[in-house]
């Protein structure tokens, strides 16, 4: 990160830069590195639960209305996305018209509040019909190119990926999914997510 940071510095000479570390959620496989940050000057390391993030992002009425963070020139917006996990975001590059989040990426969905997660899919199709959205990203890629079938959890060598980038139409697939589910707990493939639904939680441990 020092060496990414001080070639763009001086491409981009700044009296003063800062770094911000903030999150899509806070489990543990996109936290892991936090302490990497702890004592680097100019740093801001958001902590990953709900109080912190609420905070810092100023939503009072969590996980109701909307926040922006400014990262100096470049505002990105913020969306509350309870379902994965309790202080879980979905952010919003509106330069380039992208959501990135763990709500929705080609790979095993795993939901552990149904009705928070519900509420998150549906507040994600609205703020897409107000918002130019380009494509979705999520953080992980744990699908085959076969239609509903993943790669095995823990799989390092996933040489038949399909690419990261997901639609709205796969918004409003997963939207479908859900209301066929029902809050049935179990796991549900679709053509190109697999819902996790009240299963052991082996893929954070």
């Amino acid at each position: 990160m020092d060496r990414l940071l001080a070639g763009w510095l001086a491409a981009h000479p700044r009296d003063r830069y800062q770094l911000l570390v903030l999150h899509s959620h806070g489990h543990s496989d996109h936290v892991a590195g936090d302490g990497q940050f702890g004592d680097r000057a100019d740093t801001t390391v958001v902590g990953a639960d709900h109080e912190a993030v609420a905070g810092f992002l100023g939503l009072r009425d969590w996980p109701h209305g909307t926040a922006e963070v400014d990262l100096g020139g470049r505002v990105v917006g913020a969306i509350p996305s309870p379902g994965h996990d309790d202080a879980a975001v979905t952010w919003y590059d509106r330069f380039t018209g992208l959501l990135t989040g763990d709500t929705l990426y080609p790979g095993r969905l795993y939901v552990f509040d149904w009705p928070a997660y519900t509420a998150t899919v549906d507040r994600l199709l609205a703020f897409a019909a107000d918002h130019p959205v380009g494509h979705l990203l999520g953080g992980h890629i744990e699908m085959t190119r076969t239609p509903g079938v993943d790669y095995v959890i823990r799989t390092t060598y996933q040489p038949e990926e399909p690419p990261l980038q997901l639609a709205l139409a796969d918004l409003r697939a997963l939207r479908r999914a859900v209301e066929q589910i029902g809050d049935i707990p179990g796991i549900h493939p679709y053509e190109r997510f697999v819902i996790y639904h009240g299963v052991p939680d082996r893929h954070f441990g």
